[in-house]
Order: C-alpha cells, then sequence, then structure tokens
C-alpha cells in the first residue's frame, strides 16, 4: 500500500481503508482457509456467538445480507459440525442456527489467526499509533 499516496483519490480515507481491507482480507482468507472456512463464515459464527440462537431470516436482517447467503453459510458450517439448526417449535417454517462447541473452538482459532495478522500488520505502528488507530476504528464502526 506504500505505492498509494499523493492527492485525488489515493488520499481519501475510502480508497486507503478499502485497500488495507482489500489486503487484509485476503491475508485473513489465506489464513482461514486450512481451516476449511472463508472469512463469512467466520462473520457468521461472530454474528451467533452473539446470541444464543437466532432464526435464519433474523440473521440475515441483522447482517444486511441476502437470506440465501445465510442458507448457503449455514449448509457449509452444518456440514463442518460448526452450527446446528433446529426447527422452532412454535413455527415450523422457521429454522433456527445456534454456535456449536465445535463452531466456538473454529472461532477461537480464527481469532488468534486474526491477532496474529494484526501483529504483522501493525508491526510498524508504535503502542501509541495502535491505541489511536483501535479507537479511531472503534469511532468509524460504531463501537
Amino acid at each position: 500500500m506504500s505505492d498509494v499516496k499523493g492527492n485525488g483519490l489515493p488520499s481519501t480515507a475510502v480508497f486507503q481503508l478499502g485497500t488495507l481491507g482489500a489486503v487484509a482480507e485476503s491475508r485473513f482468507a489465506r489464513a482461514v482457509e486450512g481451516l476449511g472456512l472463508k472469512p463469512k463464515h467466520a462473520g457468521l459464527m461472530t454474528a451467533l456467538a452473539a446470541v444464543a440462537a437466532e432464526s435464519q431470516q433474523e440473521l440475515a436482517a441483522r447482517l444486511g445480507v441476502a437470506p440465501s447467503l445465510v442458507v448457503t453459510l449455514a449448509d457449509q458450517l452444518e456440514a463442518l459440525g460448526a452450527v446446528q439448526r433446529t426447527r422452532d417449535v412454535n413455527d415450523r417454517r422457521r429454522q433456527v442456527l445456534t454456535l456449536t462447541e465445535v463452531g466456538r473452538a473454529l472461532l477461537a482459532r480464527c481469532e488468534a489467526v486474526a491477532r496474529a495478522l494484526d501483529e504483522e500488520l501493525l508491526a510498524d505502528l508504535t503502542p501509541r499509533q495502535r491505541a489511536a488507530l483501535a479507537e479511531a476504528l472503534g469511532v468509524l464502526t460504531g463501537r
């Protein structure tokens, strides 16, 4: 990303964050591929870890993605034993997803991978710069 300097589009935060995001996602994707996962799988498991159980429709709405994507990702995670689908006893049409112990272990491995990648990516930053970046990202992401 060091070759993206100057004025114009490359000087905008949107462009720089987009470029950095693409690099970070690519590295993360390669790192979790050995686990049989893609970054979207990790995102779905992260969302499920935040709730006890949630329907596929509710999860899609909360994540702002198409329900078909949640179904596809859930199919793949279910094959890995990472999520479990159950029918809602009050509404047989409703499928509820829960993260299994296997899923929690996979998610923990994803977090370890992400933390290692953070160390690589942020290696040239001072502790003060890291803290400022964490604060700015928190503001930008609403956390």
